[in-house]
């Protein structure tokens, strides 16, 4: 069974994360969603591996399904393929379902020119797992095709530097690629154009977007729990796929199957640091020295679970529908502001307006005008 570790769930790290990926991914409604973070009902499970490779944070895992090692064997062959277990096709690994197949893993075999071909997604309309496995197979072929397209043209040749071999779906032997512009769009075009309205507010039609009076009006200490830091496999084999020559940039659009992102701020910044005690990953930090404080960005350690997007009340930080995703890019400043020095406690602190005292100080004042009065 796939086990689930609530320090990585951006649920869990965020109380009011709105985060399903898992839950909507599972064709057997075998998992249930809280402030905590998930859980799975064992008897509903069937071992489709689905969740895993929805969940960009790594919450979930199995020891009978691991993409990595089945790639450490596939690397070493001149060619390689996959079937779904359940199609009762052979191929030279198994796995639960084709769609628990990542888009990045296919991306890394595609880039290095090893053919892959997918056998059994024929067999989706019939398996207990096509209710979303098909969907997922067809969003991760998606990606691939969405990477391969961001490869750099050589002006001299304009032909790309590398030609990427697509992977092949074995039913009618057509590339990937064809098979996206062919194969029926799923009931989850509501849930992902949701999603897109989460992610790029004002770009998409307003009412997708989540009203602000289901948030509250400031984030609760105890709404944010800390975790240590956690280190993706398939955000790593990710900054391979996105190297190029002579340090092109790699130009790609957002895509949900891909564990990519980058950040905007608008102006309206509180500096409240939520963004950056909520990442689960390390990609947002804060920068301080006695003269000035920075909130800062770094693409290479995020995986886009957007729980920054959720926990930022003042609703200023965004995501870019498309960026240079190259490996390797310096930290970016998404805000920095001059620190003020306390005239109470002669502490350093960071406001966006001018103030006389921190905020400590000031909620002490508070505090205290509560309990005795104001003098």
């Amino acid at each position: 069974m796939p086990e689930f570790r609530a320090n990585h769930c951006t649920r869990y790290r965020y109380r009011y994360s709105e985060c399903r990926r898992c839950a909507d991914a599972c064709p057997h409604d075998a998992i249930t969603l809280s402030d905590e973070g998930a859980a799975l009902l064992a008897e509903r499970c069937q071992n489709c591996a689905l969740c895993i490779s929805a969940c960009h944070t790594k919450a979930w895992s199995s020891d009978g399904f691991k993409p990595i090692d089945i790639l450490r064997t596939a690397i070493k062959k001149t060619s390689f393929s996959l079937a779904c277990e359940s199609s009762g096709c052979q191929a030279d690994a198994l796995v639960p379902c084709l769609g628990a197949v990542d888009a990045v893993w296919l991306a890394y075999m595609a880039k290095r020119r090893l053919p892959v071909t997918l056998y059994g997604s024929g067999h989706c309309g019939q398996c207990v797992h096509g209710k979303t496995g098909a969907e997922q197979l067809r969003l991760n072929l998606e990606a691939v095709d969405l990477l391969a397209s961001a490869q750099i043209v050589d002006e001299a040749s304009d032909t790309p530097e590398s030609q990427w071999v697509m992977p092949t779906l074995a039913e009618d032997g057509r590339s990937a690629s064809q098979q996206k512009s062919t194969q029926a769009k799923s009931a989850t075009g509501s849930t992902r154009r949701s999603l897109f309205g989460r992610l790029f507010r004002g770009k998409i039609e307003p009412d997708l977007e989540r009203p602000k009076k289901d948030q509250p009006a400031l984030v609760p200490a105890k709404a944010i729990r800390a975790g240590a830091y956690m280190v993706s496999d398939q955000r790593e084999l990710l900054q391979i796929v996105c190297k190029q020559r002579a340090d092109h940039p790699f130009t790609v659009a957002w895509h949900e199957r891909l564990p990519l992102m980058q950040l905007s701020l608008q102006s309206g910044c509180t500096l409240c640091e939520a963004c950056f005690r909520v990442c689960p990953t390390g990609a947002i930090q804060i920068e301080q020295n006695p003269h000035d404080w920075a909130l800062t960005f770094q693409i290479d350690r995020c995986v886009a679970c957007e729980v920054c997007l959720e926990v930022c009340q003042p609703r200023v930080l965004d995501a870019q529908v498309s960026f240079d995703a190259r490996p390797g890019q310096s930290a970016i400043t998404l805000i920095q502001q001059a620190m003020q020095r306390c005239s109470r406690c002669d502490r350093h602190f960071a406001s966006p307006t001018p103030q006389k005292t921190c905020p400590i100080c000031s909620d002490d004042e508070e505090a205290f005008d509560a309990i005795f009065g104001a003098s």
